[in-house]
């Protein structure tokens, strides 16, 4: 394989990376944030759950939508700080709480999500949001994972999979969201850069720019985030005594992980003509796919019920 070959490979395996990162630990979350008591939903085998998270996620939508049309940026940038400081809070005191019980965990919480807060505004730099990113993505998907059980899970992802298609596809309000979001450098995006001297700082990113290359590729953190709930859910609901795991993950979550990242690699090759794709349709067809398949290999039903 030539050197410009193995080049191009690079920004690929550090979208898998990505999401393999935020797999494995939203995994090792798991025992803080039950530890902890958060938790989205009172009931994880309600049916209504999913539907409720994608009412909320609508309105969220909608009302983002209304902000940038308003030109809102002070209120568009505060909402986000907002939420990516709880996040950030929630996952650094849980893991304290559970691990490093001799230190201060709600303290150092709150100091560590201002601090990154003040840095991804100071410095938003490609790497910087990549790696807070995920924190982010794997506490949110460990918060939804232990609050959902398998079949909720599914339906939320099959609902999203349609979601997606329809609203990068058909409606194209997604595309101009996240274009939006981007051109304010907001954290709620993983930047991949194509070559090495990229600058995120410098250079941004616009979905609307057709003009040239652009330099780097973006996947939203909710393509990370759908599937690692999976993994999550899986682990939780599926996995347990008897189901054969590796390296204490069960097979259903390991299946969920490795199908999530087959899709990626899928999505990979539309990818490539530089057009806005919808990922959700890969990866989480990957997730689900993968999970039914380790299912049947672990002998693992028990999560249908019957």
């Amino acid at each position: 394989m030539s050197e410009f070959s193995i080049r191009s490979l690079v920004p690929y395996a550090g979208m898998l990376f990505l999401m393999l990162a935020t797999g494995v630990l939203s995994l090792l979350l798991i025992y803080p944030v039950t530890e902890a008591g958060l938790g989205a939903f009172e009931d994880p085998d309600s049916i209504a759950n999913p539907f409720v998270f994608l009412f909320i996620m609508l309105v969220f939508t909608a009302i983002l939508l209304l902000l940038f049309k308003w030109k809102a940026q002070p209120v568009i940038s505060a909402i986000f700080g907002i939420c990516l400081a709880l996040v950030i809070y929630y996952v650094v005191s849980s893991l304290l709480f559970s691990y490093v019980p001799m230190l201060p965990a709600s303290p150092i919480g709150v100091v560590v999500a201002v601090l990154v807060v003040l840095l991804l505004w100071y410095r938003p730099e490609w790497y910087v949001i990549n790696v807070f990113g995920i924190l982010v993505s794997a506490g949110c998907a460990s918060i939804f994972g232990v609050s959902l059980s398998v079949i909720p899970v599914m339906i939320l992802l099959i609902l999203l999979i349609v979601y997606d298609a329809v609203s990068v596809n058909r409606t194209k309000h997604m595309l101009t969201l996240a274009d939006g979001v981007l051109r304010q450098k907001m954290p709620i995006m993983f930047i991949v850069p194509k070559t090495r001297g990229y600058s995120y700082r410098k250079t941004g990113f616009s979905l609307q720019d057709k003009k040239e290359e652009r330099g780097a590729y973006m996947i939203g953190m909710g393509d990370m985030i759908m599937p690692a709930i999976l993994v999550v859910s899986a682990q939780v609901y599926a996995g347990g005594e008897g189901i054969l795991s590796i390296a204490g993950i069960a097979l259903p979550a390991l299946g969920a992980l490795v199908g999530g990242i087959a899709g990626l690699c899928l999505l990979m090759i539309p990818l490539n003509s530089g057009k806005p794709q919808p990922g959700l349709p890969y990866i989480n067809a990957g997730a689900i796919i993968g999970f039914l398949i380790c299912c049947a290999a672990a002998g693992s039903w028990a999560w249908i019920g019957f």
